[in-house]
């Protein structure tokens, strides 16, 4: 969240065998997978927007909040934060607005399923600018939420009253559905000082609720460094978490760059006790990444990278602007610990300029005309920095991965 303001601010001042293929037909041979864009450039739908969410829930997908860029000559920085409701009936190929103000507009939070329901949790609304919109001296000063809001439909909305204690509110959290509990873990509260903030607090804390009423918390610090922005997946039983950040800025370093990005990998049979699966997987650090487990297998894919100057031989200016340099890789593991690079980039991308972060993404199992199991990916950022806000580049698409 905010990383590419944190650029402008900044600026301003082993490989392995591969994945086998199998008797279902090859659908496990991630090697022959393809990207294909279902939605996106539609005037009358969703606007591009990143920090947002996306569920399935009976057959139909949901998409909502989020962020969007709107710069203007009086606040270059501005964006619209979202509290709409977005269904599609199939598979993403089209879209009906459901609801215009579900809750609070947010971003940066959490959407999950349940027991036949959709459950919103937490996020930030992104207030940021001069004076009257943020105290003189600070640029960036966002209400950050703890709150719990449950629809069966995507229209009506009800807030969960609070019943007990309850995590701090927080953005850049991560939630799943396990074992019967919704569980919430990390994030961070405070905009960073790199995005003219007051800094941040990092969470490690993991809670569980069974209702989204009632919670508890099951690890006060987890064994994982407190982090926002990490991936978490279910698979054989076990929470894995991948990845995330515990800061914007990235400093020239002994070896190059010092970036505070993860690439370490975790899991937990219950969210209280932690083991360390890899401290480094294959894939670089990075945040605002996705993981998924398809056909029990992790994918992960996208995320930030820290921009690089067109020509590295000579300092950044005018003539050598800054270039985006987001991963251009996907990878799969079947265990979290080795993992494999597929031969081709997400979305087709053809340079890291076309590679997403703060997207959303999901598994749909099968679908109309035997379609297989596959991931779908909901919008995304592509900027670099908001020293020239451009909305075209915060995506309003539908993409999916799936077998030939």
């Amino acid at each position: 969240m905010g990383r590419a303001l944190a650029v402008f601010m900044a600026v301003a001042l082993t490989a392995i065998s591969p994945t086998p293929a199998s008797a279902d037909g090859g659908a496990t041979d991630f090697r022959s997978y393809t990207w294909t864009k279902v939605y996106g450039d539609n005037p009358a739908g969703w606007a591009g927007r990143a920090g947002l969410q996306a569920v399935e829930l009976r057959n139909h997908l949901y998409l909502m909040g989020g962020r969007t860029p709107t710069p203007s000559p009086f606040d270059p920085f501005a964006s619209t934060l979202w509290s709409d409701v977005w269904e599609s009936g199939d598979l993403g190929r089209s879209w009906r607005q459901v609801a215009t103000k579900a809750w609070p507009p947010r971003a940066y939070f959490q959407a999950v399923t349940k027991g036949g329901a959709m459950y919103v949790l937490g996020g930030q609304n992104l207030k940021a600018g001069p004076p009257p919109v943020c105290p003189s001296g600070i640029f960036s000063c966002s209400d950050f939420f703890n709150d719990v809001w449950m629809s069966i439909d995507g229209v009506s909305w009800d807030e969960l009253p609070l019943v007990g204690p309850r995590w701090q509110p927080r953005a850049g959290l991560s939630a799943i559905e396990f074992k019967g509990w919704i569980y919430v873990l990390g994030g961070s509260q405070g905009d960073d000082v790199a995005i003219g903030g007051v800094g941040r607090v990092l969470y490690n804390d993991v809670w569980r609720s069974r209702d989204g009423r009632r919670w508890e918390q099951v690890a006060a610090h987890a064994e994982w460094a407190p982090r926002a922005g990490a991936a978490v997946v279910e698979k054989d039983g076990y929470l894995y978490l991948l990845g995330g950040e515990d800061g914007f800025l990235c400093v020239p370093g002994a070896g190059g760059l010092d970036c505070p990005y993860f690439n370490d990998v975790w899991r937990s049979p219950d969210g209280a006790i932690w083991e360390l699966v890899t401290m480094s997987a294959g894939w670089s650090p990075r945040p605002g990444h996705q993981c998924q487990v398809l056909l029990d297998t992790i994918v992960c894919f996208g995320g930030f990278g820290w921009p690089a100057v067109a020509d590295p031989t000579q300092p950044p200016g005018p003539g050598n602007p800054l270039v985006a340099n987001h991963p251009r890789d996907v990878w799969v593991s079947r265990n979290g610990k080795r993992w494999e690079k597929l031969p081709g980039p997400p979305w087709n991308a053809v340079t890291s300029a076309d590679v997403k972060y703060d997207f959303d993404s999901l598994v749909v199992k099968g679908g109309p005309g035997g379609m297989r199991p596959s991931i779908f990916t909901f919008g995304g950022d592509r900027e670099i920095s908001f020293a020239n806000p451009d909305p075209a580049v915060v995506d309003d698409d539908v993409w999916r991965f799936s077998p030939r």
